[in-house]
């Protein structure tokens, strides 16, 4: 669906951006591919990296931030479809200075979609967090208004069409602020012990590469106001730590401001909108005058059928299946490719 058409990635020079990008570039053959983002030192390095890349050429580096909607505007001019990767994410860092994460992460979202109405985008994909459901912290609390002003703006598209859908995942295997390379770091350096928060902690697991195979997924499957959840299993942190060096010992820090010990994908609230299919769920738009009738949902462009869930299903890195040390050290190996 991408060959010969023109993407823009927000935040594209950040891990899931690169990422994605690298997948369009080789498997897709785009006209063209905006990275839009504000680090000119972070958009010069992945020209160099990208540089030997045969599609090269489709690569354009729009220096820019989410807040100015005038840039983005004008960044926006024919294309086709957006990625909406760019946020500030980050939780301790929210607490501490909560404007600027609404600026980005709420605002930001706010100009992405006028932008996108105005210009005539096809598709738009915001990325989401696990901590958008029943949020205790400010970074949280931003993605979940970020994630109701792109399922709403289906409800003002107009005549334009323009689609717009959500995916939300857990963190991101080995990324940037991910705990797998600090936990690499602190045993190649043979420090006494891993810092742990606390000995309950279970976090969901993807890797970069399940993430964006399931953001072009879901480009193919979105009707428009959906939140698309993989289906993926979870760890536990002391697991995590034993895989990565067993003979280390634990520590017990404490929770960090507004950390959760558990996280949730979708809440028993939002159960009575939550369709299962193989290997994802979605949550289906709470108002729909925009939308297909609400059955519409039920089948996907592969032809598979979903059904409601239960009511009270809740989807919990608490209640989930898990990897073992074992797995986990397999998987940790696998990380990057």
């Amino acid at each position: 669906m991408f060959k010969n058409k023109n993407i823009l990635v927000t935040g594209g020079t950040g891990s899931f951006g690169k990422k994605f990008i690298l997948n369009i570039l080789k498997n897709n053959n785009p006209k063209k591919v905006i990275i839009y983002s504000r680090d000119e030192l972070k958009q010069s390095q992945m020209m160099d990296e990208f540089k030997n890349n045969k599609n090269f050429k489709s690569l354009r580096f729009f220096l820019g931030d989410v807040r100015d909607f005038d840039r983005l505007y004008l960044a926006l001019q024919d294309v086709d479809y957006v990625v909406h990767a760019a946020a500030l994410k980050q939780v301790p860092a929210a607490e501490y200075n909560p404007t600027e994460f609404i600026r980005t992460n709420i605002q930001g979202a706010e100009n992405v979609i006028k932008a996108s109405l105005r210009t005539n985008v096809k598709k738009v994909i915001a990325l989401s967090t696990d901590k958008a459901v029943n949020p205790i912290n400010l970074y949280g609390g931003t993605k979940l208004v970020s994630d109701k002003l792109f399922v709403s703006a289906n409800n003002y598209a107009g005549k334009n069409n323009t689609l717009f859908s959500v995916v939300r995942y857990g963190n991101v295997a080995g990324s940037r602020g991910s705990v797998i390379p600090l936990f690499q770091e602190i045993s190649r350096k043979k420090e006494k012990f891993f810092p742990i928060t606390d000995l309950n902690m279970t976090r969901f697991w993807i890797t970069l590469s399940e993430g964006v195979s399931f953001v072009m997924k879901s480009f193919e499957r979105m009707r428009g106001g959906e939140i698309f959840i993989p289906v993926i299993p979870s760890f536990k942190i002391t697991d995590l730590a034993k895989a990565i060096n067993p003979q280390l010992k634990i520590k017990v820090i404490g929770l960090r401001p507004g950390e959760k010990i558990n996280e949730l994908m979708c809440s028993s609230d939002e159960s009575n909108q939550v369709i299962k299919f193989n290997d994802y769920f979605i949550i289906l738009p709470s108002i729909k005058n925009f939308a297909p009738s609400r059955n519409n949902y039920l089948n996907n462009s592969s032809k598979q059928k979903g059904k409601f869930v239960n009511k009270d299903f809740e989807y919990s890195s608490e209640k989930n299946k898990f990897f073992n040390v074992l797995e986990l050290k397999n998987k940790i190996k696998l990380i990057h490719d």
